[in-house]
């Protein structure tokens, strides 16, 4: 009997899809951005994929973070799904607030207490992780509201309201291109991501003067992520994840990573077409 459950556990393993590897013409890439975090005192989890092309790189990309306030898009998109089949809307009072304030406070803000009157709507945390499973996403663990995640003992390594970079860059792609959201609900997610005014210092502060960039923070004592997208000059969308814990100076981290991500994606891909894909 040990032999075929040795066997079964076997089988099951050999059947997990591999981790993601970093495409071949990002390698480069992936050694800038591994000598970059080897100089950092923390520890940092790094995925970024060109939607168009499907090409990525990774440093960590199957080491799992805390989300922090980072899981507020996948709320948002859940929420914005009910909007999408009429169950919701967006002028709907909730706790004597309206939804569109509520996304807007949560998303542009990092409001805790909108996000949380978010969720119980919703139905708990538990409905957001059906929405992100059914969906088919692995690696997203979403487990306790905001009020419960800051009011438990801190530990930085909980695999509870987890996710590693890779599953957060499927996520955002996901958003972006695989049907999980109507045009209009992804536009508004969007753009309410492009007025984010948290984490000024983190991935735009190094990009060049008006690059777009929709992105969400997260925040916890020793932790500090940003995860977005970043348009390139043409037209092409990067899907990034950049999660730091421990050590010192983590925004800086953040920052000069997605400034090497921007210009190595950059330089790695030339579109002859590229205003056919204008990011629109």
């Amino acid at each position: 009997m040990r032999f075929f459950a040795v066997l079964g556990w076997l089988l099951a393993f050999l059947a997990q899809p591999a981790t993601a590897a970093t495409s071949p013409e990002l390698l480069s890439l992936e050694q800038q951005l591994a000598s970059l975090v080897a100089g950092k005192s923390g520890e940092y989890g790094i995925a970024a994929l060109d939607i168009h092309s499907g090409k990525t790189v990774s440093i960590n990309g199957d080491v799992a973070f805390p989300m922090a306030s980072t899981v507020k898009l996948a709320v948002a998109a859940a929420y914005l799904t009910q909007v999408d089949y009429g169950r919701r809307t967006l002028d709907q009072s909730i706790g004597g607030r309206s939804a569109y304030s509520l996304l807007e406070a949560m998303l542009v803000r990092s409001d805790n207490h909108a996000t949380d009157v978010l969720i119980r709507n919703l139905g708990g945390p538990k409905t957001v992780q059906q929405w992100i499973s059914w969906h088919g996403l692995s690696g997203i663990s979403v487990d306790r509201t905001i009020s419960q995640l800051l009011g438990d003992r801190r530990d930085l390594r909980d695999p509870r309201d987890s996710s590693t970079p890779l599953a957060m860059i499927q996520l955002l792609k996901k958003i972006e291109t695989g049907n999980v959201l109507k045009p209009q609900s992804r536009s508004f997610l969007q753009g309410m991501m492009a007025r984010c005014i948290t984490g000024s210092n983190r991935m735009r502060a190094l990009l060049p003067a008006g690059t777009r960039v929709e992105h969400k923070t997260g925040t916890l004592t020793g932790l500090t992520d940003d995860v977005g997208f970043i348009t390139l000059p043409d037209g092409r969308r990067i899907a990034v994840a950049i999660f730091a814990r421990g050590g010192s100076d983590r925004p800086r981290g953040i920052a000069e990573a997605a400034r090497a991500i921007y210009d190595g994606f950059r330089a790695s891909f030339r579109y002859p077409f590229a205003t056919a894909y204008s990011g629109q």
